[in-house]
């Protein structure tokens, strides 16, 4: 193990006891162990937050000539652990079997430990940027959405995280496709999907419960509805990203289909990973009718988690809800109740997606980075079908070319996934050193 590498095992060891499980954060104690180490090695700190216990960490290294800021992002809350469900405590930060095992291993106090220990080495060594500056920002509250933490902090102080370029998760795991040999791919994380949330409303006739057919029941016109939305997704339509993968994996963009069908044809998992690229996702996700259990319902509401890959919005979802769903009404109760399941669609949400250029010179860096540490290996854009804290600063610093990336070359993605805010969260411990010596890289390589 190399110096660095066993300097970010340490640092994420030290991460993960700390019990930053939010709510309620608590995140201050492990803001301020971050902010010494990196003070100690040079940096400048400053911790700044909406309350007192919940800072965000901003420090900072510059340069003598002017160039660009390149900002390392990461959060250091978790969501929280049932320690009965793990193997090795959920805080405990122990190594075992080549694995450092805690909550937030993967999501995602190890990019932090990565991300601090290449910066904190460097400047030790005395290295300062030639061009432009090194920016670490640790953030608190991204597991509820950021209003204390990216979000609080882009708006209420843009001008100390102003970045030009900015590396956060949401990508980096490798997979394997194709072959024999199979190709080994690297997922950039250049775009997340917005979020159209809509609720699905049938309407019917109220009436006492003991004698079923007295009335019309609202909730039985459900039952179609939720067997279309379990049957299908709407059409494929895909945007600049979901392209660029499609061609990087060595499929027909132009028939998405098909290369979709290959992709289950060689692991099903492929499939539900990459997917939700492809264009408008439904999930319906709760159902509400009648407010007493002996009274049938005179009206029933389906909510439906709905994705939107950036560059489409609200004609596409609702071109995909007739599509899946059929024809429907408009968003008021009808005189007179129609007999069959026909919604009413009203939208709760709204929140386009939000993307950065994937041709770009920092895209270039990762790919000729992965290629050197990983011969024969590539990297392909992706979209996150959720989203993280990208999304404030690509609001905040609309130039800002900003890509999820930490790159994993030993612990594939399929491994991975099903480890994030599950138990027995961990990281191989040859994947943090290596991630670790892409931060270093990084920061030598385009700041000089």
């Amino acid at each position: 193990m190399s110096g660095l590498s066993q300097e970010a095992t340490e640092l994420l060891g030290e991460l993960l006891r700390f019990n930053t499980v939010n709510p309620p954060g608590n995140e201050r104690p492990a803001q301020e162990y971050l902010a010494k180490l990196l003070g100690e090695a040079g940096f400048e700190c400053e911790l700044l937050g909406a309350e007192p216990g919940r800072p965000n960490l901003v420090a900072r290294l510059t340069g003598t000539e002017p160039g660009p800021t390149l900002c390392y992002l990461g959060h250091v809350d978790t969501v929280l652990a049932d320690a009965e469900e793990w193997s090795h405590g959920p805080w405990s930060g122990e190594v075992h079997d080549g694995y450092i095992w805690g909550r937030g291993a993967l999501d995602m106090k190890s990019q932090v430990a990565a991300e601090i220990a290449a910066a904190a080495a460097l400047a030790r060594e005395g290295w300062r940027p030639t061009h432009g500056e090194l920016l670490i920002v640790t953030v608190v509250d991204e597991e509820t959405g950021g209003e204390l933490g990216a979000e609080w902090i882009t708006k209420n102080h843009p001008e100390k995280v102003r970045c030009d370029l900015l590396v956060n998760e949401g990508g980096g795991a490798v997979f394997e496709y194709g072959g024999p040999p199979a190709r080994r791919l690297y997922g950039v994380c250049c775009a997340e999907k917005g979020v159209f949330r809509f609720t699905l409303t049938t309407d019917g006739v109220a009436g006492h419960a003991s004698m079923p057919k007295m009335g019309d029941n609202a909730l039985l016109k459900m039952a179609p509805l939720l067997e279309r939305l379990a049957a299908r997704q709407p059409a494929y339509e895909l945007t600049a990203e979901p392209e660029a993968f499609l061609k990087g994996l060595g499929e027909d963009p132009a028939d998405p289909v098909a290369a979709v069908a290959r992709m289950a044809a060689e692991d099903e998992r492929l499939v539900t990973v990459f997917e939700p690229m492809f264009g408008v996702t439904f999930t319906p996700t709760r159902i509400k009718a009648s407010e007493k259990i002996n009274v049938i319902p005179s009206r029933a509401e389906l909510k439906v988690d709905c994705r939107v890959p950036p560059g489409l919005g609200e004609a596409e979802v609702l071109r995909g809800i007739e599509e899946v769903l059929g024809p429907h009404p408009p968003p008021h109760p009808p005189p007179h109740p129609p007999a069959g399941p026909n919604p009413r669609v009203e939208f709760t949400e709204r929140v386009v997606g939000n993307r950065s250029p994937i041709d770009t010179p920092l895209m270039q860096t990762i790919s000729k980075w992965v290629a050197e540490h990983d011969p024969g290996a590539e990297v392909v854009p992706v979209i996150l079908p959720g989203f993280t804290d990208s999304r404030h600063f690509r609001a905040a610093f609309p130039e800002c070319v900003a890509y999820g990336f930490f790159p994993h070359r030993h612990q594939s993605l399929f491994e991975t996934m099903p480890l994030i805010h599950g138990a027995d969260e961990r990281i191989d411990v040859r994947d943090l050193g290596f991630a670790a010596e892409f931060f270093r890289d990084l920061a030598l390589r385009i700041l000089g």
